[in-house]
């Protein structure tokens, strides 16, 4: 991803538990993202294995170019701290 910006990308899927979860902590916390669902678009599965080195999601990736795969509520809250954004 090449957001200059402060947009948060979340690549997930419906059914997955910790997507959800994910998804309703930044909704809870009205953090503006891109939400990439990959069972809509399988091609950007690629693109978040290449991201994340891995095939768990979420994926979470930040304005700094950094990510999370699988988070924690606790992991991306700091994070968002971190990056100003709470």
């Amino acid at each position: 991803m090449t957001d200059s910006d402060q947009t948060i990308t979340m690549f997930g899927a419906q059914w997955c538990s910790d997507c959800r979860r994910t998804k309703a902590q930044l909704d809870g916390l009205g953090i503006a993202y891109t939400y990439v669902d990959l069972e809509a678009d399988p091609a950007a599965a690629d693109v978040a294995r290449e991201i994340s080195g891995r095939t768990n999601i979420p994926v979470v990736v930040y304005p700094d170019a950094t990510h999370h795969v699988e988070p924690s509520n606790a992991d991306v809250e700091a994070k968002l701290r971190a990056l100003a954004l709470l």
